[in-house]
């Protein structure tokens, strides 16, 4: 069943507040926003805090680079002017030969560099509750992910920036709301469209056209 919500940005159809070149709708968040949270934003990206640095690094990059340079190269750019010496790597164990390649682009940018892999601890995923039919292979030792000690071993190692390499849905949520350092995602996983899940969106008329129905939805 479809649900219907009250409208949100999805479905303005002017996006005035990107170019204040057309009107805003009725119920756009913008003419909503009261003036003192509106203040108390500004303030927080004018401040001297890790939220104005992040935001300034990434308008920097952004206002340089913008479709000129490709995303491994703006997350040089933009370690480097937040001021971070070593980078971690949360990384999933389908990536491992794509980290290589990353860590060996980022030490020759000249950042220090920890990586961690998602099955490290090596914990079967029966001992964390998961049926053994609900393995990928079941029958055999299989490694559950370990996106809390990803985090806590970069933790550990003082990483200024992590960097999430193709963790699952919900591995990401989970060592994004452990990481102690601010994450970035490099790599979004998606095993059948060659971990590019915008495919998937472009082309909901044709190949992907399954996304459209309800009853596939609905028994996912």
């Amino acid at each position: 069943m479809t649900v219907v919500a009250d409208p949100t940005c999805s479905e303005c159809h002017q996006l005035h507040c990107y170019r204040q070149d057309r009107q805003f709708p009725d119920f756009c968040a913008t003419v909503a926003l009261a003036a003192e949270e509106r203040d108390d934003l500004v303030a927080l990206y004018r401040g001297d805090g890790e939220d104005a640095a992040i935001a300034h690094a990434a308008a920097e990059v952004e206002g340089l680079y913008y479709g000129k340079i490709n995303r491994v190269e703006e997350t040089v750019a933009f370690a480097r002017r937040i001021g971070v010496r070593r980078i971690g790597i949360a990384t999933c164990f389908g990536l491992i030969e794509e980290t290589r390649v990353l860590v060996k682009i980022l030490r020759l940018a000249g950042f220090e560099t920890v990586a961690a892999l998602c099955k490290v601890g090596s914990v079967d995923k029966t001992e964390i509750g998961i049926a053994e039919a609900l393995k990928i292979k079941p029958g055999g030792f299989e490694a559950s992910c370990n996106p809390i000690l990803q985090a806590r071993l970069l933790n550990r190692h003082e990483t200024g920036l992590n960097l999430i390499m193709g963790l699952c849905v919900g591995h990401d949520i989970l060592f994004t709301k452990h990481s102690q350092a601010p994450v970035s995602t490099l790599v979004v996983k998606d095993r059948v469209l060659g971990h590019n899940p915008v495919a998937a969106l472009y082309t909901t008329r044709t190949y992907n056209a399954r996304l459209l129905d309800e009853t596939h939805l609905g028994a996912l």
